[in-house]
């Protein structure tokens, strides 16, 4: 089981702090109440405060591995305890595992550790994402060949289980159809656009036909062109859809990215890690298939010299957009926050902290390094007294 902080092992507390956000907005001295893992309270402090700044804990839908483990070397309860340890250090108190395309033993192995843990209670997990293997092989990136494949009824039968949480499926539309698509929705899967190389008029299809996301924009994905404007294009030009974006520095030029946040209307971008195994390690390379993939300071490479993942982590994901992009604060802790919740359509519950919802919390300093993280008001990381940093 994960340890948690022996003063802090109930998921029963309060916090008084200088600064609050609670996703919407910025409060002052105040004290908020959890109990049984939901907060029930937010008052102003009676007493002495903490100087940091307590804001939603951050969803991230696509997290490979962490921790020294890859979901896919190793698709057990176990990795998913390491990955959520590793990840909570950052300010994640949410994660959907990621298996990137493989057999299908292996996916069923996934969802089996993800129903295991979802039955259990762990800490953290609260879907999975599958990033393939119905994907196109020219933008299959560091993806295994070998794997990939057409939508078949074995898939279809791990994407209609019930036990397995939130399910996101990334596909690739020219080669899964509309109708398909449409399956895909009636099973309650979250159906994302990437590793394509497709025309614009085969993903605004896709979108008609109920996929709502694309995964890591501009990355593996067919370019903006005067006359074609590809998947880069509708992603882009397209004011329902949300997407996923990597502010590591290394997976989208900043002018880039600064492009997209014009673009895309408040709420339709969201922060993402992609992160491979040695993200909370100094792990310098790990296994991957039949290779290796290599570390060279915040980059990740694969024998090829191709970007694998990333070593990101949420909260310098929200330093990145807020210092190298001039995003806002509170904009930059939605993208990590709330919006995600939104597009997992689980903000009834995460992405804000507002009385009734779920006590998953991080408590910040004034550089927005983590302090502290809860989830479901219980101390996963830090101390019992957190460093005061005024």
């Amino acid at each position: 089981m994960m340890k948690f902080n022996t003063e802090h092992s109930s998921n029963t507390g309060s916090l008084a702090v200088s600064s609050l956000f609670d996703g919407t907005h910025w409060h002052s001295n105040v004290e908020l109440h959890w109990q049984q893992g939901k907060i029930i309270n937010i008052r102003p402090a009676a007493g002495p405060v903490l100087t940091a700044t307590l804001v939603p804990g951050f969803i991230d839908l696509q997290v490979n591995g962490g921790g020294g483990l890859l979901f896919n070397s190793a698709p057990t309860v176990a990795t998913l305890r390491t990955i959520v340890q590793a990840h909570s250090r950052f300010g994640s108190t949410a994660i959907l595992p990621t298996i990137i395309t493989d057999s299908i033993s292996v996916m069923q192995q996934a969802a089996d550790a993800i129903a295991q843990a979802i039955a259990t209670a762990e800490p953290g997990i609260i879907g999975v994402h599958f990033e393939g293997p119905h994907l196109a092989e020219p933008k299959k990136g560091v993806h295994p060949a070998k794997f990939i494949r057409e939508l078949s009824a074995e898939e279809f039968a791990i994407y209609g289980r019930n036990d397995i949480g939130i399910k996101l499926v990334t596909v690739a539309p020219e080669h899964v159809s509309p109708a398909q698509i449409r399956q895909l929705v009636e099973l309650k899967v979250i159906v994302c656009l990437g590793h394509s190389n497709a025309d614009a008029a085969t993903v605004q299809a896709a979108l008609a036909a109920g996929a709502t996301g694309f995964t890591h924009l501009y990355n593996a994905m067919s370019p903006l062109t005067s006359r074609e404007p590809g998947m880069v294009g509708v992603a882009l030009a397209d004011r329902n859809s949300w997407c996923g974006v990597i502010f590591d520095g290394h997976h989208m030029h900043p002018l880039a990215a600064k492009v997209a946040l014009a673009a895309k209307p408040a709420g339709k971008l969201l922060l993402v890690t992609d992160a491979m195994a040695p993200v909370g390690t100094t792990d310098t390379e790990f296994a991957f298939f039949s290779g290796k993939v290599r570390r060279e300071g915040s980059k990740l490479t694969d024998d090829a010299g191709r970007l694998a993942g990333s070593v990101l982590d949420m909260a310098s994901a929200v330093r990145y957009a807020i210092d190298a992009l001039a995003v806002l604060p509170d904009e930059a802790l939605r993208m990590a926050s709330l919006y995600p919740a939104q597009a997992l359509a689980c903000d009834g519950a995460r992405g804000r902290l507002v009385i009734g919802h779920q006590a998953d919390m991080v408590l910040l300093d004034r550089h927005y390094q983590v302090q502290q993280s809860w989830i479901s008001g219980q101390l996963v990381f830090g101390s019992a007294l957190p460093v005061n940093n005024s």
